[in-house]
């Protein structure tokens, strides 16, 4: 088995609905994301997948649809606010928690044919949820971009 990691750094916010800690207040995040890629060989070039296509592929997307994005839940109350605003907003159909994203980046970068084996997200330096696709049976994700605001930053 082979595999290579690229960590990728976005800034989110989120809330979590029915959470009576800390964290069911908006609060953002600078977050750090390592995908990883598994293969049981090496391709012509010797390589798993190009770290170029990884950045083209996953990052781009992170940077087009979640960087300076506030994420929540579809439900969430502050989503009607927020739209009037026009805040970027990502709504999800479940709790935007650190492990519902990582499935939701793991899931955009298989239907790109990516060889994902695991994704992490980091929240903090000190608090990483991890995802391996096909280790569990984890539910679709389904996202709604709304008011997708101003591009974000180049970093």
């Amino acid at each position: 088995m082979f595999t290579i990691s690229r960590e990728i750094d976005f800034c989110y916010g989120h809330r979590l609905m029915g959470y009576s800690g800390k964290c069911r207040y908006l609060h953002g995040h600078n977050g750090r994301v390592v995908i990883t890629l598994a293969t049981q060989s090496l391709d012509q070039r010797g390589m798993v997948a190009d770290f170029g296509d990884i950045k083209r592929i996953v990052s781009s997307w992170i940077d087009k649809h979640l960087d300076h994005r506030m994420i929540l839940h579809k439900d969430d109350p502050a989503v009607p606010h927020l739209k009037q605003l026009g805040e970027p907003l990502v709504l999800l159909d479940v709790n935007p928690t650190a492990e519902n994203i990582a499935i939701l980046i793991a899931q955009y970068a298989q239907s790109q044919g990516l060889p994902v084996r695991q994704v992490q997200l980091w929240e903090t330096s000190h608090c990483v949820a991890s995802y391996w696709p096909g280790d569990t049976a984890a539910n679709t994700i389904n996202m709604v971009q709304v008011n997708t605001g101003p591009e974000a930053p180049a970093h």
